[in-house]
Parts: C-alpha cells; structure tokens; sequence
C-alpha cells in the first residue's frame, strides 16, 4: 500500500535523478514484496514485511543509498556496504542499479520476516 507521506518525501528530493531512482527502487520493493507497507520513519522510507524492516530508502546530497535489511544469512556482493545484518549500494547520479539483483536480494532476506 503506498503511503502518502513517502510520495512527498520522494518528490522533495533536490535532484530529479532521485526522485526517479527513488520511485524506481521504491516500485521494485512493491513488487518484490506483495503487501509490504511503508512509511517515513527516522526522516526516511522504511519498507516493512509483516511488522520487520525490510529496506530503507536513505537520500544524502549525492547519493541514494538502498539498505536492505536481514541480510546475515543471504551471500551479497560486492559493491554494498555496512554490517552483516544489514547492507546497503550507494547509487550516485548516472549510474543505473541492476534492480533485479537487488530484488533476488530483497526478497532472499525479507523471506523469514
């Protein structure tokens, strides 16, 4: 279910890039996790399964961060950052990501939540 609150949030980003790539990542949460909800927490839009974290969408001035959560027990190449619990890729202007990577790994970790 989309919520407005993370609608707005997207479309205040500065740049037009993340907004696009906002929308993009946030579309492919929707459709790697059916009925996952989602909502501004920590300044931020947290994507939830069953109640858990999921995945965060995480805007600093150059880039877009995507956390996928849970990620102990799943294999993550290179290229993400952060502890083994949770990792993130950090997507700066001009790069496009390989959503379907990310989405094999979004729905690797988000399947025990």
């Amino acid at each position: 279910m989309r919520n407005e609150e993370v609608t707005a949030f997207i479309e205040k980003l500065g740049a037009p890039w993340q907004v696009e790539l906002s929308n993009r990542l946030r579309e492919m949460v929707h459709q790697t996790i059916p009925g996952v909800e989602e909502r501004i927490q920590y300044k931020k839009p947290h994507f939830l399964k069953n109640g858990h974290y999921a995945a965060v969408i995480s805007p600093s001035k150059d880039a877009i961060a995507f956390m996928i959560m849970n990620t102990t027990d799943v294999e993550v190449p290179k290229g993400f950052e952060g502890p083994p619990e949770r990792r993130w890729l950090k997507i700066k202007e001009g790069v496009t990501p390989d959503y379907n990577q990310l989405s094999e790994l979004l729905a690797q970790a988000s399947q025990t939540l």
